[in-house]
């Protein structure tokens, strides 16, 4: 006896093996999706760590702490109103981050035509309330035997703070700069950033990075320092390049530069006309001389008189 044979639509199974694909693929992304946002989630320690640019930003000038031998300072008295300041924030026992902030602020300011101490200052204010003494001692004369232009006595310029948490905290919301401790690893976490401030304690400038450019902190410094004199070149430096938020650095202006340019070909035009013409008025003048003593010679031999 004869089994009559099931019908199947035509296409059927191929229909079926194409949902499954489309499922397993919805799957894979779904799972990646998942993975994708556990990864790049923001670790809870670092959910209060970054940088909030305070530009113009006045920093508490009265807030107190203690400098690298204990003694009792306060914010003003590094300010004089007459030099620009880089600030940086760290704490002496960091083990990788704070050492490469501050060796590339060292690397970059040792290209800095000014130094520390004279042209501008420099301040670290350390983030953990419990930094002990001699380990700042130690940082500080670390860091100025690195530098090597600015000696290590106590005017040395570069001034490393310490203070309780009301202090730290205070100073560090004037300028922006967010940090925690973090409990489980037993490390400060924080942002990788160089600030720079007016004479008179005004967030100007933030450079971040593992690597300060020489460029980007002499620029920082001459726009931080608008209040006292500089010279024309570092006005005409200053002039050339513009600071880009969005990078953190300065960038050359091409059209700037072009006026420039054009500026110092036209003032070498009119000095190279001015010669031509100073000549010119020489070799006339000269030449009217000799005529007019010629003219008076030929007339004497002929005995002709006034």
């Amino acid at each position: 006896m004869m089994q009559a044979r099931t019908y199947k639509k035509p296409g059927s199974r191929f229909s079926r093996r194409v949902m499954a694909a489309v499922c397993a693929l919805l799957v894979v992304v779904f799972c990646a999706r998942s993975s994708w946002a556990q990864v790049n989630a923001m670790p809870r320690e670092l959910e209060h760590v970054g940088v909030s640019e305070h530009l113009e930003g006045q920093l508490p000038l009265d807030t107190p702490f203690r400098d690298h031998l204990g003694k009792p300072v306060t914010l003003r008295e590094l300010f004089d109103g007459k030099r620009p300041v880089v600030l940086t924030f760290a704490y002496y026992s960091c083990p990788v981050l704070c050492s490469m902030v501050l060796s590339a602020a060292v690397t970059g300011l040792k290209d800095v035509p000014w130094t520390v101490g004279k042209e501008f200052e420099a301040i670290t204010i350390s983030i953990d309330p419990n930094e002990p003494l001699d380990r700042t001692a130690k940082k500080r004369a670390s860091l100025l035997k690195e530098y090597g232009r600015a000696g290590t006595g106590e005017k040395a310029g570069w001034h490393f703070l310490t203070g309780d948490s009301a202090s730290i905290a205070a100073v560090a919301n004037a300028a922006g700069f967010e940090y925690e401790y973090d409990e489980r690893q037993k490390q400060w976490a924080h942002p990788t950033v160089l600030m720079i401030t007016t004479p008179e304690g005004k967030m100007a400038r933030y450079l971040y990075g593992l690597e300060f450019p020489a460029q980007d902190l002499r620029l920082g410094l001459l726009e931080a320092s608008q209040g006292r004199s500089i010279s024309t070149v570092e006005k005409l430096i200053l002039y050339c390049y513009h600071y880009d938020p969005q990078g953190g650095k300065y960038v050359l202006v091409a059209m700037r530069v072009m006026q420039v340019g054009a500026g110092a070909v036209a003032m070498v035009l009119i000095m190279a006309l001015a010669l031509f013409w100073g000549r010119e008025l020489r070799i006339n003048g000269r030449s009217a001389r000799f005529f007019d003593r010629s003219w008076q010679g030929a007339r004497e031999r002929v005995g002709v008189k006034e």
